[in-house]
């Protein structure tokens, strides 16, 4: 569904840089917030999970006095969890969210195994969802030992099909060491409700459409239907907005693009300055919106890939500027080297903003990096892997 346009004259009109400010005061990139990290994790609606250390760069660029120590605890405690839930990748939840989520976006899920229906011929999904359910919840699984047990009792299946299908069909959480602060650990599951203590509760009212767009434009908006849809890929979702409309207000873009909000979200003006932030790999703030122009230029949107693996990204003045690399014991003297790579030219006093605020992330993860870092800036050339 092409996205919706409306009459110039019957919404209030938000620029780009307009939409880059309302997002980056919605994803506390603006300015650092004073708020706890489970409760950043719940207002996010969650962190991009893919690798180990995304999570802790993540909120390191958007808490005041960040520890990683603090996500990791929480992660010890249960009180949050990573497992698959937007877009079928990994997220770092709250357990009320790994909860409530995952049912909302189980249809999008579920549409994996298609790709895999060759491999399952002959396998009741009933039965292989209930097998592996005893199978991880007698004890965490690491998930070769999962995929052989599941080998044996389907010898005629494909065991990557198999073990797929386990992860499309069941709530799977990946439980602790792995993701923990400094710490290694295989993947290893188990189910949401056994890793939680819980049965889901109120997974069914809060995982309703209804209540999770809201929480989409707190993080996210001002956004479109098409936004809402890129960020969860579900589709359908215009129905959903016009039963929230008279609770939401209504702009449009530059484009006349309808765009839904919230009536009290915040929408600074857009002269006001927005410092360096340094953004992980796969940050969801690049990943939950389709037309990606308030945060990335049209000419850089290729270049934080390198095939399908994403760059770590930097921000200057709120828009997308270049990518960075960290390399530990690169220096004669043992400290590391923190490599900028700016996708066009700064001026110098862009250049000391980022070094400043790379070294003020670096500070802020120190107790996994090595004792101090020399910030380079690479030619400005764009980079020839990317793209």
């Amino acid at each position: 569904m092409a996205p919706k346009t409306t009459d110039p004259l019957s919404h209030p009109l938000l620029t780009t840089r307009a939409l880059n400010r309302a997002t980056l005061a919605r994803q506390l990139l603006l300015r650092r917030a004073a708020m706890s990290a489970k409760d950043a994790v719940t207002h996010l609606v969650g962190l991009q999970a893919q690798n180990v250390k995304p999570p802790y760069v993540q909120l390191a660029a958007r808490l005041d006095g960040f520890d990683p120590a603090e996500l990791s605890g929480l992660m010890a405690s249960r009180e949050v969890g990573r497992m698959v839930t937007l877009r079928s990748t990994i997220h770092t939840h709250t357990a009320e969210d790994c909860l409530a989520l995952r049912p909302f976006v189980q249809p999008m899920i579920e549409r994996e195994l298609r790709t895999f229906r060759a491999g399952l011929v002959g396998v009741d999904l009933d039965r292989l969802a209930a097998y592996s359910r005893e199978l991880v919840e007698e004890r965490p699984l690491p998930l070769k030992e999962l995929k052989a047990a599941l080998a044996e009792r389907w010898p005629g299946a494909d065991p990557l099909a198999l073990s797929v299908a386990a992860r499309c069909l069941l709530p799977l959480v990946q439980v602790t060491p792995r993701g923990l602060w400094g710490r290694g650990g295989r993947v290893t599951l188990t189910t949401a409700q056994k890793w939680f203590g819980a049965e889901g509760g109120d997974a069914a009212a809060g995982s309703a459409p209804e209540t999770a767009v809201p929480r989409y434009l707190a993080a996210f908006g001002p956004a479109s239907v098409q936004d809402t849809q890129t960020w969860c890929r579900l589709t359908r979702l215009a129905p959903v907005f016009e039963r929230l409309r008279d609770q939401l207000r209504t702009f449009q873009d530059e484009y006349g693009v309808e765009l839904f909000d919230l009536p009290d979200a915040p929408r600074p003006d857009p002269g006001i300055p927005a410092p360096p932030r340094f953004l992980p790999e796969y940050d969801n703030l690049l990943l939950s919106h389709a037309d990606r122009t308030r945060v990335v230029p049209l000419a850089y949107r290729k270049l934080i890939w390198n095939g399908n693996q994403g760059h770590r990204t930097f921000l200057v003045d709120g828009f997308l500027a270049g990518i960075w690399r960290l390399e530990d014991g690169t220096e004669g003297d043992g400290r590391g080297t923190l490599t900028v790579r700016s996708f066009g030219a700064l001026t110098r006093a862009q250049r000391d903003a980022v070094a400043e605020e790379g070294e003020r992330m670096l500070g802020s993860l120190s107790s996994a990096t090595s004792p101090s870092y020399v910030v380079r800036f690479a030619d400005l050339s764009v980079p020839s892997t990317a793209g």
